[in-house]
């Protein structure tokens, strides 16, 4: 099963606070360790939401929103896409995670949709369609 982990931003994070030398050292191991073990497919910091836009939708609206984002707690600072067997060995590895952020932190773990997941609303025609988009990503 592949999961979404997601490091949750902090109000330092929000600032534009850059981690320091040491966290990245411990990172790049921690980041090492996952690509050894088979399960690291991706892995990524991100600006913070100051930077970033919203597209709100409601019917054929569309509403651009510039951030920043009042809710610290609800704002993704950085993310690793993993391929793991269960939730059980992901929340082992977030485990292992050097502290992501200087003081309280937390991590979220969300598993991924899989085709398979959609089988009861999937024709021929969709399924080959999904298949050949994640072809063309898997060739990049």
């Amino acid at each position: 099963m592949r999961v979404l982990v997601m490091v949750k931003a902090t109000k330092d994070s929000e600032a534009g606070a850059m981690p320091t030398t040491e966290l990245l050292e411990a990172m790049g191991k921690y980041n090492e360790e996952l690509a050894k073990a088979g399960i690291l497919l991706a892995a990524d910091g991100l600006h913070p939401s100051s930077k970033g836009k919203r597209v709100a939708f409601d019917g054929a609206q569309r509403l651009v929103i510039d951030g920043p984002f009042a809710e610290t707690k609800e704002v993704v600072a950085g993310f690793w896409m993993w391929r793991v067997k269960d939730m059980d060995e992901a929340i082992a590895w977030v485990k292992r995670c050097p502290n992501p952020m200087p003081g309280p932190s937390e991590i979220e773990i969300r598993q991924v949709f899989e085709l398979e997941d959609f089988s009861e609303a999937l024709t021929p025609e969709v399924t080959e369609l999904l298949e050949g988009v994640r072809d063309k990503l898997d060739g990049q």
